[in-house]
This record gives structure tokens, sequence and C-alpha cells, in this order.
């Protein structure tokens, strides 16, 4: 099964080499093509670690099921 991060690895090379290559096929020159390849990349890149950020699926699971609102508070006793 694929997952978000999976798709992320696999678009980097594509990124760079896919895009590069067809700037470069198009008549950009190589060094512009590389740059605005990376840039891409890094977009990707950025996305994934700071709009999706990557955390522990087991303590979202448990952080999403603990009910917070079941604690009972008892009142301390008063001494009068």
């Amino acid at each position: 099964m694929t997952g978000y991060y999976d798709f992320v690895l696999g678009v980097i090379p594509l990124a760079l080499f896919g895009v590069s290559g067809a700037l470069t096929v198009v008549g950009v020159g190589t060094t512009i093509s590389v740059l605005v390849a990376a840039s891409i990349a890094v977009a990707f890149m950025g996305h994934a670690l700071f709009v999706r950020t990557p955390t522990d699926r087991k303590s979202a699971e448990t952080d999403r099921t603990t009910d917070h609102s079941s604690r009972v508070e008892t009142n301390p006793v008063r001494s009068d």
C-alpha cells in the first residue's frame, strides 16, 4: 500500500530528471532547467514536511481516542 510519503519520494527524482530533461529538450538552458526542477522538488519536500507533517500514527490515534471529559474530579474535603 502506497502512502503520501511514498508518492513524495517518487516525485523527487521525477521532478529533478523529468522536468529538467523536458525543459532542456524544449530549448531552455540546462542551468535554468535544473534550477526550476530542483525548485519543484523542494516544494514537494516542503509540503511533505510542513503542511502534511509526519506524525506517529499510534500516538495520534491515542490522542484522538482519549476522552478527557470522563474524568471525575472530586471536591477537596473542607475542614471548617
